[in-house]
């Protein structure tokens, strides 16, 4: 009951704030319960600011700027799902500005020397007071090391954890009534959505997660002298505290600067697109905050990448389906398109493939049919789940974050060159990936692998069986249990033959 209220008195100052920014819209139409809907009008025009003339999504996105950190962050998970607000509402908290006040120098050094369980002179030779940076979760300052390399330093707001778990337990209170009030919005999975954006933002708050990530990004590109991510400093690594190599150069949207120096910047579109299909299609791990911000390119025009707190995972088979929709879409072979979708279970076997299949048409066909240098991939996913209630489909929340990390790595590409389209300079790179994966021998490859793998489960699986004859030959028999005990025979001696099988095809390929 105590909590209810707790949960009941912050909504109301989160409720009072949303009006105040005329950003209650979301709740003024179906499928909120007619009482939600008529209270959120009447909030609005109780309490909303004369003079609000923006856009939705700006409102929106300026009320959770007010109400702080966590919905910061819940704004900028809420960008990816144009499924609920629209395409022109996600866009707008997209460009929600992640930036707060400084905390003062003392108490970051404080966690500072806490975390790492020395004096700042025992750590570094010097440090910066004021941050290059000030984040909701987060500050950075640089600084130089004793042995003399220069890194970035980024602590954690003080008391950040208390308040973030504090606002998820008030949206765990409202998805689960949610769930319960709104049937129809059951498919959006809002309990689940919650669980995500706070494992997201757990993982976030973990600056020893985040080091991993950017060693992983790092690991992955070894091969690859045009596209890095920063070194850890893992002796200057805690919880709440992560050092690692300072990174300098151009952000990749100073184009006039970029020019001046001579940096080709067709070149370096080429590099973000393969950079960004290997990270997704080979790797299955991409860093899914691509802003401007967030990408800078060296004296020698390599592209270097920061800040990994928001990174994608997609497994092998997402990867397999995202690739076959992906050609279905760009061939207009919509067919393909709707048996990827049922044959993974995205859409129930209940809907029509053939309707479903229609849809994909009329969405695809009007980006397909731009200028090449218009197409965008990130559009073309956007309006695919922009479908999914028609047709019962869930939501799968690694694709929309997917689907937003398009968008700004296109958004980018179009700053550099607005005449060129990035994934087409992609191209040899996709072909060669879908000849090695997708291809015939990749497909005969896995079965192979398949089959591999089942025989080596076998010893396992028959000394299992080997166990239960035994067992069953110590009980006395019954007429039952000599059945059972020859059945059991059977089966073992069929194992055998099937693992004699499975080598000799194995061997013989």
């Amino acid at each position: 009951m105590l909590s209810a209220l707790k949960h009941s008195y912050h909504l109301i100052r989160i409720a009072y704030l949303l009006a105040r920014h005329d950003a209650l819209f979301a709740f003024q139409e179906a499928p909120s319960p007619i009482p939600v809907q008529w209270l959120a009008r009447s909030l609005s025009r109780l309490c909303r600011q004369a003079d609000l003339s923006d856009r939705p999504g700006i409102r929106l996105a300026a009320a959770l700027t007010k109400l702080g950190p966590t919905f910061i962050k819940l704004g900028q998970t809420l960008s990816t799902r144009s499924d609920i607000f629209g395409s022109e509402v996600a866009d707008d908290l997209a460009s929600l500005q992640d930036r707060l006040a400084p905390f003062p120098a003392p108490i970051a050094f404080a966690t500072l020397a806490e975390q790492l369980g020395k004096p700042i002179s025992q750590i570094f030779k010097s440090i910066e007071e004021q941050p290059v940076a000030a984040a909701s979760i987060a500050q950075v300052h640089l600084a130089i090391t004793l042995e003399g390399e220069e890194v970035a330093v980024k602590i954690l707001r003080p008391g950040i954890e208390e308040a973030f778990e504090r606002d998820i337990a008030m949206f765990r209170w409202l998805a689960a009534w949610a769930w319960r009030l709104i049937p129809s919005g059951r498919r959006l999975k809002p309990i689940e959505v919650v669980e995500a954006f706070a494992e997201t933002v757990r993982v976030e708050m973990d600056l020893r997660m985040e080091a991993a990530a950017a060693s992983e990004l790092r690991d992955n590109f070894e091969d690859e002298p045009n596209f890095r991510a920063p070194a850890i400093d893992w002796t200057r690594t805690a919880r709440r505290v992560l050092t690692l190599e300072r990174v300098t150069g151009l952000r990749v949207d100073d184009i006039e600067r970029l020019d001046e120096l001579g940096h080709d910047r067709h070149e370096i579109m080429r590099t973000a697109s393969h950079a960004f299909f290997r990270q997704v299609f080979e790797h299955g791990f991409f860093h899914a905050d691509m802003h401007p911000g967030n990408v800078f390119v060296s004296d020698d025009g390599a592209l270097t990448v920061i800040d990994f707190g928001i990174m994608g995972r997609l497994d092998r088979p997402t990867r397999d389906y995202l690739a076959d929709m992906l050609f279905g879409m760009l061939t207009r072979d919509y067919q393909l398109v709707a048996d990827v979708h049922f044959r993974a279970g995205y859409v129930p076997a209940s809907q029509s493939k053939e309707a479903f299949a229609q849809a994909c048409r009329s969405i695809a066909e009007p980006i397909l049919g731009k200028p090449l240098h218009e197409i965008s991939l990130g559009r073309l996913l956007q309006q695919l789940f922009q479908i999914t209630e028609t047709f019962k489909m869930e939501t799968q929340p690694q694709l929309l974050l997917l689907q937003k990390t398009l968008l700004m790595a296109e958004g980018m590409g179009r700053k550099l060159d607005p005449t060129v389209n990035m994934w087409h300079l992609a191209q040899p790179l996709i072909e060669d990936w879908i000849r090695r994966q997708r291809g015939p021998e990749a497909r005969i490859a896995s079965v192979i692998s398949d089959g591999a793998e089942a025989v080596l489960r076998l010893p396992r699986t028959m000394a299992r069986i080997e166990r239960m004859i035994d067992e069953s030959e110590q009980r006395k028999g019954s007429g039952e249990e000599k059945i059972e005990r020859n059945n059991i025979k059977l089966v073992y001696l069929a194992l055998i033959t099937l693992a004699s099988l499975s080598w000799a095809i194995i061997l013989s390929s």
